[in-house]
């Protein structure tokens, strides 16, 4: 395990105090492409995907250890916990959405929609009435290196909801060019989708199982958003070229924690919910924060992009 200086950058004084340890730590390298962080509370450990390595890797917090998860894995990239604390994964070569039951057997919970196999599921989040809601880019089809290349048979990168009773796939959102991560709100009246290829973070009013009034919230400075989080003050973190960027709920960026990787997605864990984890290129970061991460309704952090 290394460690690093850590470089938090104030740009606001909104984001006074809002920073964290001096120092950072780089608890696992060796990926191609770190995606997915989720952080299980049960168990005490973080689990992410290495894409085009198409394997699972976890992260013991006890004992520091990292070790396989599963391989393969279906070039998984977004991962979250329902509200039975099972592993909710977006299967980008499988293209599907997959869960890990309790005794470790998978179900697949969604592959298609009006008939038509998804493109490339990419990140997902569960609200507390059960239903999952998910972006479908085109990443794992347009080459080999992030999953199988293929045609879209869509033809469109959208946003769905899948309904938990009837399992049926409703689009949501499909103006899109590139959904990517997503999260809900606290009281989860708003729902905030990047929108890679765009460079925009939109946040949307979130109407039983309509979303409706989006519109751009934040644009992207450094490269391109990626994955996203919420703290419990309602603060957006996200995953960008030079590191996490902090927006206040008005879309204003207060403020930055500079990463030495790409940085590709964070989830808030540890029992707290006070520990920022971090996927960046080869790479996994951890750093303690003066901040929490959010409980949604659903009593989770709500969750993470490419």
């Amino acid at each position: 395990m290394e460690t690093i200086t850590a470089r938090f950058e104030l740009l606001d004084p909104r984001f006074e105090g809002v920073g964290g340890d001096e120092r950072m730590e780089r608890i696992a390298t060796g990926c191609r492409w770190a995606e997915g962080p989720t952080y299980v509370p049960a168990g005490r450990y973080l689990v992410w995907s290495d894409i085009p390595n198409d394997r699972m890797l976890r992260w013991d917090e006890m004992t520091g250890h990292v070790g396989l998860f599963r391989s393969p894995a279906g070039y998984t990239n977004g991962h979250t916990l329902d509200r039975q604390g099972r592993l909710v994964s977006c299967e980008q070569g499988n293209r599907r959405l997959s869960r890990t039951e309790h005794d470790g057997s998978i179900t697949v919970l969604a592959d298609r929609w009006e008939g038509k196999r998804l493109n490339s599921p990419n990140d997902v989040v569960v609200r507390s009435d059960g239903s999952i809601w998910f972006t479908d880019p085109r990443y794992g089809i347009t080459s080999d290196y992030e999953g199988n290349r293929a045609e879209s048979e869509i033809g469109n990168d959208q946003v769905y909801r899948l309904d938990p009773a009837t399992g049926v796939v409703t689009a949501v959102a499909d103006d899109f060019v590139r959904p990517n991560g997503l999260a809900f709100s606290a009281d989860e009246s708003l729902l905030y989708v990047v929108d890679t290829r765009r460079k925009h973070l939109r946040v949307f009013e979130v109407h039983g199982d309509r979303l409706e009034n989006g519109r751009v919230l934040a644009e992207c400075t450094a490269g391109s958003f990626d994955g996203i989080r919420l703290d419990d003050a309602g603060r957006i973190w996200a995953a960008t070229h030079e590191g996490v960027h902090c927006f206040d709920p008005d879309g204003t960026l207060i403020g930055k924690l500079h990463i030495p990787e790409k940085v590709s997605n964070l989830v808030f864990g540890g029992l707290k919910r006070n520990w920022l984890f971090i996927t960046a290129s080869t790479s996994v970061y951890s750093i303690m924060t003066n901040v929490r991460g959010v409980v949604t309704a659903s009593g989770t952090g709500g969750r993470p992009g490419r």
